[in-house]
């Protein structure tokens, strides 16, 4: 449990400094780049336990499903912070145009992904894991949006 709470403070800790001004936290458009592409990963690992839950690949461990649905409520805070001024076309094969361009719709789908995340952990908490799948569709369906509408 204090292992729990430990990780908890750190990733808060970490969701603060995101939502400090990017230009304070980047020195390099690079270095926003790997900071967004780090973060995606955390989300994405947690996430997909998770998944392999729901799919029946791993069995139900209903703390270790709350546990991973809460560092993935902290993680989805984080890459959005990644997407600053000068990094539209520094790497290749990811972000399309159309996140720079339609910024404010992009914003949105973040803000709909983090609630449908918050959903989530919301039902990890339940211990049933019939709203946990429930949740997780939803919420693998704010990412799946996201990434037809956003990456190449």
């Amino acid at each position: 449990m204090k292992m729990r709470v430990w990780a908890s403070a750190t990733l808060a800790t970490a969701a603060l400094m995101a939502s400090m001004p990017a230009a304070a936290q980047f020195a390099k458009p690079e270095d926003a780049v790997k900071y967004r592409k780090a973060a995606f990963t955390v989300m994405g690992t947690h996430f997909g336990r998770i998944g392999a839950v729901v799919q029946g690949r791993v069995p139900y461990d209903a703390a270790a499903v709350a546990a991973n649905a809460d560092l993935v409520a902290v993680a989805s805070r984080l890459p959005f912070a990644g997407f600053v001024e000068g990094t539209a076309g520094t790497e290749k094969g990811t972000p399309k145009a159309n996140v720079w361009t339609d910024k404010a719709k992009f914003d949105e789908g973040a803000k709909k992904m983090q609630e449908a995340v918050a959903k989530l952990q919301t039902a990890a908490k339940s211990n049933n894991l019939d709203q946990v799948k429930a949740a997780f569709g939803d919420a693998a369906g704010t990412c799946k949006a996201c990434l037809d509408n956003y990456r190449n």
